[in-house]
């Protein structure tokens, strides 16, 4: 694991070295616009996000926080995270290293489900947070810390269905009622533990999920964490195979995809000192043949695995122990598939900003060298001129200049349009108007407590979203047409070596809100009868949904935001240098014309500078390739190199 995480580390480095490379030459030439250098920092903030997230979630009792010990924690020569018969894990609960935070078990109360909240927002209100200290030399007091996300507390079922955790409709919760009329909660919303092991220093993100049933009762899990997690691991247990639970939860909330991977757990309960090897073989076999034909898997994609063995054999030393609990197998697939997932999506965004960034460099250097060549085809046709002919050539680059300047105007009034639309496309999609939905929706819900009343409110929510994201869409196209036009009219007019402007779409954050939308419908759009418990569930889900659509709103009106000001930046950048290339061919041609300078010596200098300019696109060339080649590099080349 450690080997795999370096591995990609290293090829983190690696790129982010090359484009530092390809970043400062572009400075230092002279070729750094706007555009430029917002394609760069988005590149390089893509390769410093480095984090890998990874879920595990089961039923209670399957193994979930042992087979994370067996994974993680074996070097620690015990059990870190309680694990045991029952519920051990009742919260949500992160494993993860921020060194900007001490080393710490962060805790937030329940109580805070009863505001407007989601965990998301409270992760920037540290101080609704509680907060213990870990001592790193002692793993019995850590382990005890721990044992923090097991506990629960007893409360009214009022208290528990203001918090969206009790439902009557739910047998097994009316079956924990006591003889007070009271019902268990867990004491926390969600844990984070703040842990510097080596995986995590790395960027690993584990999660820990309580059992199936809270993931239909917190909406984090279910609208956040598992599914934006990097890699799933559905764990069942050999000896009750796949439940009804486990179907549901599987098809809702998980499903067949890369990264996506079913343990088959506890399959030392078939070990058996009267039966033979390849008996056992066997079970294992058809149980495992059976939970991937239930799941609608491959087999392969089935991992049989005893996280208890596992366990006890990385305490012991004992490797034949480990091998028997085949828990390497699942080691390797894991990483494999999380690492190169995320990988893979970080590369493919990668090539696609490093193509516009050698394109927008590609096309100043030649404008730069069309320029010097317009010089020397005029210089050279003056050698043997006289003076007549000469000033003929001043005065008409000098008309050459004015007509420039005249279009320039035309650019002023494009401005001045961009400027009204720039403000149109903000009232599509302005914060206010997400505040302002939000407040309708939760004022919709507390006037109608019943299910067609809330369910028409969150379908019109949803409607509004994808209305303002329809209008901002339209507005960003009639911005990049209005300027598409600008840019052919000054390549068409004046000779302008220009690709079309920088694109913009608001494509992945209507389909994050489709992701929400879905997600949504999957949990509440086919119920026909709806309790008052439901009614809560669904605000606190509305809770987080809320916290979704406006955390995505936030990121396109920063992406709208930084297009706007740099949409202009390649034209403006080629207007200059056409001014300054008309200001030197007229200072150039004025001192020959005055006999101040040599022709010759005027001809041999952009001579000079044509072959820089060659060089210069050559280094282009070699160092988007050498950014290139890093980006597609495999393991292999890393060892190789290393």
């Amino acid at each position: 694991m450690v080997r795999d995480f370096e591995h990609y580390s290293a090829w983190r480095r690696s790129v982010l070295s090359a484009l530092s490379d390809y970043q400062r030459w572009v400075r230092t030439a002279g070729l750094q616009d706007g555009a430029t250098e917002q394609r760069i920092a988005r590149a390089l903030a893509r390769l410093a996000d480095d984090k890998l997230s990874l879920a595990f979630v089961a039923e209670f009792s399957r193994g979930k926080s042992e087979l994370i010990n067996a994974l993680f924690f074996a070097d620690y020569g015990q059990r870190l995270l309680p694990s045991g018969a029952g519920r051990t894990t009742m919260c949500p609960t992160e494993l993860l290293y921020d060194a900007s935070y001490p080393a710490s078990l962060r805790l937030l109360p329940i109580e805070t489900r009863a505001e407007h909240l989601s965990t998301s927002d409270y992760r920037e209100q540290p101080d609704a947070w509680t907060t213990l200290p870990l001592d790193l030399q002692d793993g019995a007091a850590m382990h005890e810390v721990f044992k923090q996300v097991g506990l629960t507390r007893r409360v009214p079922v009022n208290e528990a269905r203001r918090y969206g955790l009790y439902d009557e409709e739910d047998a097994t919760l009316s079956a924990t009622l006591d003889d007070a009329g009271m019902v268990e909660i867990s004491r926390w919303r969600h844990a984070i533990i703040n842990f510097p092991h080596p995986l995590l220093q790395q960027g690993l993100v584990i999660l820990d999920t309580p059992g199936l049933n809270a993931i239909g009762t917190e909406p984090e899990l279910t609208l956040n964490l598992i599914p934006n997690a990097h890699a799933v691991l559905f764990i069942l247990a050999a000896d009750a195979g796949v439940t009804r639970s486990d179907i549901e939860v599987w098809r809702q909330h998980i499903g067949a995809g890369r990264g996506r991977l079913v343990v088959l757990n506890k399959i030392d309960g078939l070990w058996d000192d009267l039966r033979s090897e390849a008996d056992i073989d066997h079970d294992i076999t058809r149980q495992q043949e059976q939970a991937a034909h239930v799941l609608e898997l491959e087999t392969r994609q089935v991992f049989p695995v005893s996280a208890q063995k596992g366990l006890l054999a990385r305490i012991t030393g004992d490797a034949a122990l480990l091998q028997r609990s085949r828990l390497p197998a699942l080691e390797s697939a894991l990483f494999e598939q999380l690492i190169t997932a995320k990988k893979d999506i970080v590369r493919q965004q990668l090539q696609a900003e490093l193509q516009a960034l050698s394109s927008a460099q590609l096309g100043l250097l030649q404008a730069r060298s069309r320029g010097i060549v317009e010089q020397l085809v005029e210089l050279n046709s003056l050698r043997g001129k006289n003076q007549n002919m000469i000033g003929h050539m001043i005065r008409r680059i000098d008309a050459e200049k004015k007509e420039f300047d005249a279009s320039l105007y035309t650019l002023q009034a494009t401005r001045s349009v961009f400027t009204r639309l720039s403000t149109e496309l903000y009232t599509c999609m302005g914060m206010d108007i997400v505040r302002d939905d939000i407040d309708l929706v939760r004022s919709d819900m507390q006037h109608s407590r019943f299910f067609t009343g809330v369910r028409d409110a969150m379908r019109q929510y949803f409607g509004r979203v994808n209305a303002n994201l329809d209008a901002a869409e339209r507005k960003t196209a009639e911005i990049s047409d209005m300027m598409a036009v600008m840019y052919r009219r000054f390549a068409s007019e004046h000779g302008l070596s220009l690709a079309l402007p920088m694109a913009f779409t608001l494509q992945p954050y209507r389909s994050e809100i489709s992701t929400i939308e879905m997600i949504y419908n999957k949990q509440f759009g086919t119920t026909t009868l709806l309790t008052t418990s439901r009614v809560v569930l669904m605000e606190k889900f509305f809770d987080t949904i809320a916290s979704r659509v406006r955390a995505c709103f936030k990121a396109a009106n920063q992406d709208a935001e930084a297009w706007l000001k740099v949409i202009m930046a390649p034209l403006e950048a080629q207007i200059r240098q056409h001014k300054e290339q008309l200001k030197h061919r007229q200072a150039s041609v004025q001192r020959i014309h005055d006999a101040t300078d040599s022709l010759e010596q005027k001809i041999e200098a952009f001579e000079l500078g044509q072959q820089e300019l060659a060089l210069q696109k050559q280094t282009l060339l070699e160092l988007a390739a050498q950014v290139q080649q890093t980006i597609e590099a495999d393991w292999a080349a890393l060892e190789a190199a290393a």
